[in-house]
This record gives C-alpha cells, structure tokens and sequence, in this order.
C-alpha cells in the first residue's frame, strides 16, 4: 500500500498493492497501522455502498456540516468513476479549489478524503459500484452540498448532460454555500 498526498491539502491517492494469481486477486484495502504512521484517520463509525446502475450519473457535490463532517476513504469495487471534491475549510490554504481522481475496479486506488470537503462522482461505465467508508456518523439534518456545474468552481466533467437527481439539481452554488455556512469551522 502506498499513500501519495495530491494537491489538495489533506486529500490522499491510496495505491493498493493486489496480489494475482491465476484465480484472482487478494489486495488489502485498509490497513490502520499504514494510515496511522501516515496521520491518516483510523475510526471508522460507517461504511457505504453506492451503485450507479448507468454511465454518466453525476452524485453529489456532499458534505456533512459541523459537528457531523465526514473523513472518507472511496474506493471503486466495479465499474470506474471520476471521483471530484472541493475543499470547503475557510482556513485552508486549498479552499475553494477542485480536484479529481480516477478510480476504476482495475487501477486499484482508493480515495482519502479528510473532512471539510464536498464530495462527488461521475460513473465512466454502467453498473458501477462505490464502496466508502465515513469516520463521523451520518445526520440528515446536516447534509449539504454544492450544486455539480457551479460555473466559479468549473469541475472539468467527462459528460455534458449527465444523470442527476432531482435533491442534487437543487443544491446552491459555492458562493451561496459560503454566504449560508461562513461562520462554520471545518477543521477538526
């Protein structure tokens, strides 16, 4: 397992080292003593699993508000998706910035993302399944978000005219989300 750090503050690629014969694979996914040596969040209180029946369904951008924010680790177990994040920490020297990541079944990487960030993805392929794990309990009553094609923030979508619900259509834009939440601290 490799842990390289991305250009977001916090936000980590995790490289997973599979090990294949000729019946398959065995990789380890998680392992708390590796994110402990590298001041990665260990407790995990929650673990999901999305499945995205189409190509080109857009999810999110998410994020739990104070005190139920969320660490996550992501991680593709079939299918691909590009995975997209904002970091949303007023005290953040990345805030406000986008990143992306590919995770597919096949590149064995996995997604840490620490709290203070919204959260999305955009299925590659039909049939898609994303695993996550969340270090805070979820609360409804403190689910956010940030509308997918906010034109200030301009995620680099694959898709044009994606699949998105209804709830995420509604979500409001960065510069909404900041006059709404500006007194929230996000750091923890």
């Amino acid at each position: 397992m490799k842990i390289v750090e991305m250009s977001l503050a916090g936000v980590f690629r995790i490289e997973l080292d599979p090990r294949t014969d000729d019946r398959g694979f065995f990789v380890r996914t998680y392992d708390r003593q590796i994110f402990k040596d590298h001041g990665l969040s260990t407790d995990w209180q929650q673990e999901s699993h999305a499945y995205s029946k189409q190509k080109g369904i857009i999810r999110g951008l998410h994020l739990q508000l104070p005190p139920f924010t969320e660490t996550k680790l992501v991680m593709v177990i079939k299918g691909a998706i590009l995975d997209a994040f904002v970091d949303v920490r007023p005290e953040s020297p990345t805030y406000g910035k986008w990143d992306s990541i590919l995770l597919t079944e096949s590149n064995y990487h996995c997604l840490y993302l620490p709290r203070g960030f919204a959260h999305s993805y955009c299925t590659l392929e039909d049939n898609c399944d994303v695993v996550y794990k969340m270090d805070n309990i979820y609360n409804p009553q403190f689910e956010a978000g940030i509308i997918w094609n906010d034109p200030n923030i301009a995620i680099q979508w694959p898709v044009s005219n994606p699949v998105v619900s209804a709830k995420d259509l509604k979500l409001p834009t960065f510069e909404e989300f900041k006059k709404q939440y500006a007194a929230l601290n996000f750091n923890f």
